[in-house]
């Protein structure tokens, strides 16, 4: 089973409001930068480009996006809300009936990737 296949099992599987609300943010997701890879990592859905951007973690009472290198983006709509004392990432908390933020969310996202672009040399 390839990656994008056990993350669509992973949601078929939760069958509750977790499962309708990873299919949701894989969506915004993948509408933020149409070009991420999947990846199955540590029991959750990774998205890539030039290595790991954002992962999607369920947990019994809310779905989490972690940002890898969330310490270095700026979040002036103060997204995140979950690690802010780790050293590289930041995450953002979802429980259930949360309202999404998709315009701050998928600029948020884009600035992730960026972060992954190689350096241009001068």
């Amino acid at each position: 089973m390839n990656p994008s296949e056990q993350i669509t099992q992973q949601i078929e599987e939760l069958n509750d409001w977790r499962g309708e609300l990873l299919a949701r943010l894989r969506e915004l997701v993948h509408e933020a930068y149409p070009d991420f890879g999947e990846e199955w990592k540590w029991g959750s859905a990774v998205w890539t480009h030039n290595g790991n951007v954002v992962a999607g973690g369920v947990f019994k009472e809310h779905v989490k996006l972690n940002f890898f290198k969330g310490v270095q983006l700026e979040d002036p709509q103060g997204l995140f809300n979950a690690g802010l004392e780790a050293k590289k990432s930041r995450g953002i908390d979802f429980h259930k009936g949360d309202e999404i933020d998709t315009a701050a969310l998928k600029e948020l996202i884009q600035a992730a990737v960026a972060l992954n672009e190689p350096a241009k040399k001068k």
